[in-house]
């Protein structure tokens, strides 16, 4: 059943429930879920003319799927991007790119205050086959023009980082990678498009982890690229068919619903969670909060021009103490004493999620790595929920008020 056409333009907020694939004959409201490993074809021309990309048409779920599809349409339209490819996770999305993009002897510059995992996925394994990588400051732009070499072909940033919530300048790094020929990629999955389009301020490829704020509810795994169609049937469709990166049906029909409530549940927890920064500061046990959302960030006039005027849900503060091993020792015993809060890595969740970024998500790094990027034994990041603000003020103050008889 065909639908009407949507009028143009429409608003994100709307956008993130209409957008999507028509209905099928039945009519239904709620994206269908179609649970399918293949598509059955009307002849035997037609399925060889599918299978050569001759003739648009599903024919292996790996290929593509219609509640993929859906929700590829969806993330595209919020994002403003041409188009979009779903993923079996965040880091399937990084490995894609990367492979649709580069070879041995490319070049690439990272933010060093990315996640870990992306470190070692672009230092690591992709410098095992040859792909040269430098990793420079987040905020610093002249050290990523310094680090531009004849063959570098991508610069890569997450913005904010995680778990330091640093802010880079993306009109300024597309600049230097399109003065050098290259493309730019931003990790995206900490605002979302309800609070920044990188595309805006010319990025060429905006990376998701949907795994966090696009699903919201800590479901399930998933990940996308957002870019060019050119970009995606050239690059990156070749290396998907082959390499099996594909989002499950599944997956994507939960992604696909939960962006209909993105904006009001960012807003939410935005406003939550620069409750909860102002807060922090003022605690003695404190040192320092990190959030964009506060004057006191050195990017924060930066981060509300990109961020729609909203720091996000996602802070981090340092607790106080003598050394490093007093401060991991602190650190445990504020995350211990939450009883609200759960003690988990993910993030993006309508659960406030508390974790040590030195000993889980950049706990693989080696430590040169983590002082490099500032992460040090006392630093706890928050990523605030839907729970009410006082409730996890009260839930942090058990642990902190507890520090004194510590130190």
């Amino acid at each position: 059943m065909p639908d009407q056409p949507l009028p143009a333009p429409l608003h994100l907020d709307t956008l993130a429930v209409r957008a999507a694939v028509a209905k099928s004959q039945y009519g239904e409201n709620s994206e269908a879920l179609y649970l399918t490993s293949s598509f059955v074809q009307p002849d035997a021309a037609t399925a060889a003319r599918r299978f050569a990309g001759e003739e648009e048409g599903y024919t292996y779920s790996r290929f593509g799927n219609p509640t993929l599809t859906s929700m590829e349409q969806r993330l595209a339209a919020l994002e403003g991007t041409e188009a979009c490819i779903g993923t079996a996770s965040g880091m399937a999305a990084i490995t894609l790119m990367c492979l649709g993009l580069l070879k041995a002897g490319d070049h690439v510059i990272c933010s060093q205050s990315v996640f870990g995992s992306t470190i070692r996925l672009i230092a690591g394994e992709f410098g095992k086959f040859g792909v040269q990588s430098s990793f420079v400051s987040q905020t610093d732009v002249a050290q990523w023009q310094a680090a531009v070499q004849p063959n570098t072909r991508l610069l890569f940033a997450e913005t904010p980082t995680n778990p330091l919530t640093d802010v880079c300048d993306i009109r300024a790094l597309a600049a230097v990678a399109h003065a050098a020929g290259a493309l730019l990629a931003v990790d995206n999955c900490f605002c979302s498009p309800a609070l920044q389009q990188p595309v805006q301020f010319g990025a060429d490829i905006v990376i998701h982890s949907g795994t966090k704020y696009l699903d919201g509810q800590g479901r399930v795994i998933a990940g996308a690229l957002c870019t060019s169609k050119k970009l995606i049937d050239e690059k990156f469709m070749p290396v998907m068919r082959s390499a099996g990166l594909t989002l499950s049906a599944f997956n994507a029909w939960v992604v696909l619903k939960g962006m209909e409530t993105l904006s009001i549940r960012m807003k939410a927890q935005s406003d939550s969670a620069l409750a909860l920064a102002t807060w922090l500061q003022a605690q003695p046990q404190v040192t320092r909060v990190y959030y964009p959302g506060l004057q006191s960030h050195p990017q924060h006039t930066l981060a509300m021009q990109q961020q729609s005027g909203q720091g996000g849900a996602v802070l981090s503060f340092d607790v106080k103490a003598g050394d490093a091993i007093q401060a991991r020792k602190n650190a445990f015993h504020v995350i211990d004493s939450t009883q609200v809060c759960s003690i988990t890595a993910n993030l993006g969740d309508t659960k406030t999620t508390i974790t040590h970024p030195a000993s889980t998500s950049h706990g693989r790094i080696t430590e040169a790595q983590r002082q490099a990027a500032g992460i040090g034994q006392g630093l706890i990041r928050v990523a605030v929920g839907l729970e009410n603000i006082e409730d996890l003020k009260a839930d942090l103050a058990r642990g902190l008020r507890g520090l004194d008889t510590l130190t």
